[in-house]
């Protein structure tokens, strides 16, 4: 492949730089937030943002909270997960044009907002927990339903043919009027069309749905390779907790793509039982509050210059304004270490163990908490989180009645 067609949609003024990008990737392995990428691959958006792609459909997200019959709730979890899919990995593609390299959030960075729709009010707390290694918990969360969910992420990144990325960190999925809890573990990923300068994401290996009911779900991912195969592609099967190698205790199956059409099925009945387009589902307005009325450690005030430097393209003003914070920050670590404390987070805590999870992952073949890669076990705190004071967004009260 020549140089011009393997830097297509290369701006010609980057194309050097787009160069010694993919060069310095040879040798890479570790945070993919410490990667230094060319102007035109960064993205305006913090990474505390992107809890909110669990629930922009909250209409799917408590449907599960309406289903009587144990099975079809695992159905109806596992649609859910396979919707935020395309929302978490390719929504950004087809706002921007390619994946763009997020805002490294700074610890104690927040994300507060809301939806308004036929499920009624769903919540979202995200924050930046930990900075080395970066880790983001969120709280999601819809009281009219009684479900909450519940986790926290981290990225391990490496480079081979691409750069491909490890996921740790769990989320847990609960409904309160079953006191049922579903265990989800996150897919790696890998970044395509890097050679070409348009990057998008491909999900590859297995992840898993474990609900305290006695059902699991697996979800395996593939895509285009070089010589064969389709984009974006997913197979799933739920089946009774023990029962993964036994073709013949499988209940139902979803096969399709995660950013086009999948279809789920009764596998004892062959009969389809619904099929979801993910390009014709409406997704609800997520409310966050203006600017001015932020909290300073709110992602979308604390980031307004960066991003609108690189709006503009002002790389100079994006490395002055990005050293503001950077520096603002190191000042707290030294004063913090100094007094001998660390940072307070204000909505999330440190735990030394998470029952629910050492319960259900022994259903995934060496599935651990890898708490050393996350830098501890997180959950979110209810009692700091009724100690919260406004603005934090305008929702403070709003958000408290979902806390007591």
């Amino acid at each position: 492949m020549g140089s011009e067609q393997e830097a297509a949609n290369v701006p010609q003024g980057s194309k050097g730089t787009w160069s010694s990008f993919l060069k310095s990737m040879a040798s890479f392995n570790g945070d993919l937030s410490t990667m230094t990428a060319p102007a035109f691959i960064l993205s305006t958006t913090s990474l505390t943002e992107f809890s909110a792609y669990w629930s922009e459909m909250p209409r799917i997200l408590t449907a599960p909270a309406a289903e009587k019959d144990k099975e079809k709730r695992m159905v109806a979890v596992l649609k859910w997960f396979l919707s935020t899919l395309k929302q978490q990995y390719a929504s950004r593609n087809e706002k921007l044009g390619s994946e763009k390299k997020p805002l490294n959030p700074f610890l104690g960075e927040l994300f507060l907002g809301k939806w308004e729709d036929e499920a009624g009010t769903t919540q979202l707390v995200s924050e930046q927990v930990s900075h080395h290694p970066p880790v983001t918990a969120y709280s999601i969360w819809n009281n009219k339903h009684g479900v909450r969910l519940q986790g926290y992420n981290a990225q391990k990144a490496s480079f081979g043919r691409t750069i491909n990325v490890r996921q740790v960190g769990h989320a847990v999925f609960h409904i309160d009027q079953y006191d049922e809890d579903y265990l989800i573990t996150l897919p790696s990923l890998h970044i395509e069309g890097l050679i070409t300068g348009s990057p998008f994401v491909e999900l590859n290996k297995s992840s898993y749905i474990i609900s305290s009911s006695g059902l699991t779900a697996r979800i395996d991912y593939s895509g285009r390779g070089w010589m064969s195969g389709s984009k974006n592609t997913l197979s799933a099967v739920i089946y009774p907790h023990g029962k993964e190698k036994s073709k013949s205790d499988v209940l139902y199956t979803a096969e399709g793509s995660w950013t086009d059409t999948f279809t789920i099925k009764d596998a004892r009945s062959k009969s389809t039982l619904e099929t979801y387009n993910a390009k014709k589902e409406s997704k609800a307005t997520l409310q966050v509050a203006a600017i001015e009325s932020q909290d300073a450690l709110e992602t979308r005030r604390a980031w307004r210059k960066v991003a609108a430097a690189i709006e503009k393209g002002d790389m100079n003003a994006v490395s002055h304004e990005k050293s503001i914070i950077e520096e603002s920050q190191r000042a707290l670590r030294r004063k913090e270490a100094g007094e001998s404390r660390e940072w307070e987070r204000r909505f999330f805590s440190r735990v030394k163990s998470l029952p629910v999870f050492e319960k259900l992952i022994k259903e995934v073949p060496g599935g651990s908490l890898e708490q050393d890669q996350t830098n501890g076990i997180w959950v979110f705190d209810q009692e700091k989180a009724k100690e919260a004071r406004p603005p934090f967004s305008g929702l403070s009260e709003e958000l408290k009645d979902g806390w007591k």
